[in-house]
């Protein structure tokens, strides 16, 4: 399989990486707490712009394409020290970074899936390789920030698109689907998933303890192993 088919122009890809830190910068400085200096808020915007990548190819076992290019790291560091500077402007642009954010977390959805596929990762495989693209750049900035991470919190569907695009990409190529358009549509699908979510508030049912039921007793107290002591 030619894997020239699933490149993209740098100038995207920086332009992804930018945003990725940029964000990550602007929610580190919610923390004020954490007193991040110049490098510290650098770390956590590359770990936002670059972590995804980083670990698809990590997974892959192919050199790391953010090493292959001075750019990636030159526009990471700014973009992680322009978020810091202009904090309070950019926060008033939130709703746009939420659009880009979710045009970003499509591409580089489909870009995962596809490269996987383009080295002969099976289809569910390469779904889960999209997602852990899309999102991981977001799961290191908790980890380093320690924090809880946000995408295993209840709230508007996030990693829930992301899989939603990449599980369309890898089945629409498995029916015959050329590769390109199948790509589009993943990064169609999972920014519709995302807007949808976020405008909405949709998200998936929080987790619950399985067990019996209470039953009231006859006193008006609950019955079961969760009532309370008298």
């Amino acid at each position: 399989m030619d894997e020239a088919i699933f490149e993209i122009p740098l100038w995207w890809e920086l332009l992804a990486v930018g945003v990725g830190a940029l964000m990550g910068a602007l929610f580190a400085s919610r923390f004020k707490d954490h007193h991040l200096d110049l490098l510290g808020v650098s770390i956590i915007g590359v770990s936002t712009g670059l972590g995804g990548g980083v670990l698809r190819d990590l997974v892959l076992s192919v050199p790391v394409a953010t090493f292959q290019s001075n750019w990636y790291l030159i526009v990471a560091v700014s973009a992680s020290l322009l978020g810091m500077l202009l904090e309070r402007l950019l926060k008033r642009l939130n709703t746009l970074f939420t659009v880009v954010d979710a045009l970003n977390l499509g591409l580089f959805a489909a870009l995962g899936a596809t490269k996987g596929i383009a080295f002969g990762v099976p289809a569910v495989p390469a779904a889960l390789l999209g997602v852990i693209t899309a999102v991981g750049g977001s799961i290191l900035r908790d980890v380093l920030m320690v924090t809880p991470v946000e995408l295993l919190k209840v709230g508007p569907l996030y990693a829930t698109a992301a899989i939603i695009g990449t599980t369309t990409l890898v089945t629409t190529t498995t029916i015959g689907v050329p590769f390109l358009p199948a790509a589009i549509t993943c990064v169609v699908v999972t920014f519709v998933a995302r807007m949808v979510g976020f405008t909405f508030g949709l998200r998936l049912p929080e987790q619950r303890r399985l067990g019996p039921l209470r039953r009231p007793s006859r006193l008006g107290r609950p019955e079961g192993p969760d009532a309370p002591s008298a």
